[in-house]
């Protein structure tokens, strides 16, 4: 529980605290697992034909839907094509970072082109997935915005020429 000014408990834990509590209680079964592949498969799926699939009633399914959105297991999503919706400019940003990776990785969430942020070992500390209007757009975020940040020793950007392959629908174990 985190302590207030005077010492004193507060009766709810922050949201990440209670966020982590809820991850860390949280367990799939295998009834859990089949809808989380049935929407990975078609995220429109109606919670009737779920509930047929798994043998549960279609109050129940909602019922673990929710419970899996709220726990943050999964997100139900429209995944777009960018260049259909008047993105001309993707790309991979590797970034080198001197000091605390925490901070820049927090920072690039904060950017609204940044669409994936993952904190990695090897030649980048940081991958940062960008989608831009076009290439200015991404030249004005590149100089003024993450080159900028404290901490950002040095940047390599993978323009995308073709996107070959994205899905979702990995499944569970």
């Amino acid at each position: 529980m985190a302590r207030t000014g005077t010492g004193a408990r507060n009766s709810r834990p922050s949201r990440p605290a209670a966020l982590a509590e809820a991850r860390s209680e949280f367990r799939l079964d295998e009834v859990s697992k089949t809808i989380i592949e049935h929407l990975q498969n078609d995220g429109r799926q109606s919670y009737a034909t779920i509930a047929k699939a798994v043998g549960l009633s279609e109050a129940a399914v909602r019922q673990r839907v929710q419970r899996l959105l709220d726990a943050e297991v999964m997100q139900i999503v429209a995944v777009t094509d960018p260049l259909q919706v008047g993105f001309r400019r993707q790309a991979m940003i590797g970034i080198r970072v001197d000091g605390d990776l925490l901070s820049v990785g927090d920072a690039l969430t904060d950017m609204a082109e940044v669409s994936y942020v993952v904190t990695t070992a090897g030649s980048f500390d940081l991958l940062a997935e960008v989608v831009c209007e076009d290439d200015e757009q991404l030249l004005d975020l590149l100089t003024r915005g993450i080159r900028m940040l404290p901490g950002v020793q040095s940047t390599e950007t993978f323009v995308y020429l073709k996107l070959n392959k994205q899905h979702y629908n990995w499944g569970t174990r």
